[in-house]
């Protein structure tokens, strides 16, 4: 049964290490490539050969991701189908632990390699030259060096490596898939039919406020019902992590993540004065948009059903009546936007890589994926014809344009960013999108899905600083208590969760973080979207002077991939990696100015 929309696609190149047939799924059939891979960089003798290893080892490298990402993405689509979950297993069980300790041994090879100083030697414009061409007489700075990003991350990756923890982060994969399948199966009866949660969302808009009441406390109470599934859940990865950190030397896993997600250019202190200028620059502003919500609607009191609904209580927003208009109409705000753009997103459709409807056994949220070897974007997503999927259909396109601007590059690790650039790429393609906006409404109600989304955009920050400064706590707390752990959350809720009455749910609002996958599959990857958010608001600003250029700089950026150190990413957007106080305050300003006029 092929559960895949796109079935199978060819590699971007022809392959030239691997078999033109094999089953990467079978580990038997892969083992041999990689004793040959290590037999042919022991062998390389000069900086030619060593650099046409490192390219075998790309091609073996996407090869195997993109198995890794068709299993997942078939398991994603279809959680309640048991051949989806056996493949998914199979290869997290099978493959992946046998994997990793082989792509160690790879990098060991790398960094201890004669031929690496060599390597190093090359600079960026002198890519059609060989290294032997160059003879090392013009050694490259850093900033300069083709592989200097490459040879640091694996550098750090050698220095990280613990067999002991492949087992670890086994289990670690297992437990996240638990928490996919309850989180997926989370359905209520709603007036006599059965809707997901995702489905219940679109009631939060509706003008009636009994209506938004009684959907609000539904989908409450159902998601208490698994309230202690996901505490032990959560429970057993908090001990796995810390287990990890240790057995790499590491007093907690904050500072393991931050060394394994290769933050050279940030710090965990940093993340906290960050989130203290979300408090100060911030906050205020989140309150003043609550406190007029709360005028508008004429109540005493905001109360969790009230945050959704439009605010003058006229009907929601109803962008698209089922997904194939989404995408049509998505079409045409990049024919508007860019010509390359616009091709690229028709590509994803005549290739049918995109899975956009919500539907029971289908995993929670949206993702952009990339088939690795064939160097294509794969799009995710539960759209249930909101605003929100509008926004969530830019986003994950502005990703799979990333992925797209780098397939060109055969350096496998370069055809990724580091993720707070990666974001960059999803959050300004919604405010570069946003533009044309008017392809989904009538004027005043496009100036209503702006209000919206910048009204979102500030409401995110508080979000994301409550989740980024949760797992600080957790993590530097080893052996706490699941009270201790409400009692901080709530802290935090009491900093950054703004004026919402939630008496008489105290519970939901405690156990509110079950909801948020990251901290159960992706713990720490969450400042990034408040970093990126920075970025991409100074794309839009810099957009708001001169379209053309703030265009061309982004779209140049994204071709990048991972080549650069992530400041340079940056620089080449038109924007700077900065997330103090100096750098909030006038985006916000500039965010509220546009508000105003809304």
């Amino acid at each position: 049964m092929n559960l895949l929309p796109f079935g199978k696609l060819p590699p971007a190149k022809p392959r030239s290490f691997l078999p033109p047939a094999m089953d990467l799924g079978d580990w038997p059939q892969v083992a041999p490539l990689f004793d040959q891979l290590e037999r042919q960089g022991a062998a390389a003798d000069d900086g030619r050969k060593f650099e046409r290893w490192l390219l075998d080892w790309s091609e073996l490298s996407a090869a195997l991701d993109e198995e890794a990402a068709r299993r997942n993405i078939a398991m994603t689509c279809h959680t309640d189908n048991a051949e989806a979950e056996r493949a998914y297993l199979h290869f997290v069980e099978e493959v992946e632990p046998q994997l990793k300790p082989r792509q160690f041994a790879l990098e060991q090879l790398y960094v201890a390699h004669p031929c690496r100083a060599e390597l190093l030697n090359i600079r960026r414009d002198e890519l059609h030259e060989s290294p032997t061409e160059n003879n090392g007489t013009r050694g490259a700075r850093p900033s300069e060096a083709r592989y200097y990003v490459f040879d640091r991350d694996v550098a750090n990756h050698v220095q990280l490596f613990r067999p002991e923890n492949v087992a670890l982060e086994t289990e670690e994969a297992k437990l996240g898939q638990q928490y996919q399948k309850l989180i997926g199966a989370q359905t209520v009866n709603f007036r006599g039919e059965e809707k997901t949660l995702v489905q219940m969302g679109r009631y939060l808009e509706e003008p009636d406020r009994a209506l938004r009441q009684e959907a609000w406390q539904l989908v409450a109470r159902r998601r208490l019902q698994d309230v202690d599934k996901c505490e032990a859940i959560f429970d057993e990865l908090v001990n796995l992590r810390n287990q990890i950190a240790r057995n790499a030397g590491f007093d907690n896993y904050l500072e393991f993540i931050f060394r394994q997600k290769g933050r050279f250019d940030y710090t965990p202190a940093d993340c906290v004065k960050f989130h203290d200028a979300i408090e100060s620059e911030i906050m205020p502003v989140v309150r003043q948009i609550q406190d007029e919500r709360r005028r508008k609607l004429n109540l005493e009191r905001l109360r969790p059903w009230d945050l959704a609904v439009d605010p003058q209580n006229r009907a929601p927003l109803k962008p698209f009546a089922d997904v194939g208009e989404m995408v049509a109409r998505t079409q045409k705000i990049f024919n508007s936007l860019d010509a390359e753009l616009a091709a690229n997103f028709q590509e994803m459709q005549d290739k049918r890589l995109l899975d956009l409807d919500n539907r029971k056994g289908k995993a929670p949220g949206g993702y952009q994926s990339t088939l690795a070897e064939a160097r294509v974007p794969f799009i995710f997503m539960n759209a249930v014809g909101v605003q929100r999927d509008v926004e969530t259909i830019l986003h994950e396109a502005g990703h799979a344009f990333h992925a797209q601007a780098t397939r060109g590059e055969d350096l496998y690790p370069y055809r990724s960013a580091p993720i707070e650039f990666c974001e960059v790429a999803s959050m300004a393609m919604e405010l570069l999108g946003n533009e044309f906006i008017e392809e989904f409404y009538a004027p005043p109600e496009a100036a209503r899905a702006r209000q919206t989304h910048l009204e979102g955009i500030i409401g995110f920050f508080p979000w994301m600083a409550v989740v980024d400064a949760f797992q600080h706590w957790i993590y530097t707390h080893p052996g706490h208590t699941r009270a201790e752990r409400k009692a901080a959350y709530l802290r935090l809720m009491d900093r950054f969760g703004g004026d919402v009455d939630y008496a008489g749910f105290e519970e939901v609002r405690a156990h509110s973080w079950h909801r948020q996958l990251h901290i159960f599959l992706y713990p720490f990857y969450y400042v990034e979207y408040g970093i990126a958010q920075l970025g991409a608001l100074q794309v839009w600003a810099n957009s708001k002077a001169d379209k053309a250029k703030a265009l061309g700089d982004y779209k140049k950026s994204l071709t990048l991939g991972g080549s650069r150190p992530l400041p340079e990413l940056f620089v080449a957007a038109g924007c700077k990696l900065e997330f103090s106080a100096s750098t909030i305050r006038p985006l916000i300003q500039l965010a509220s100015s546009e508000l105003k006029k809304l």
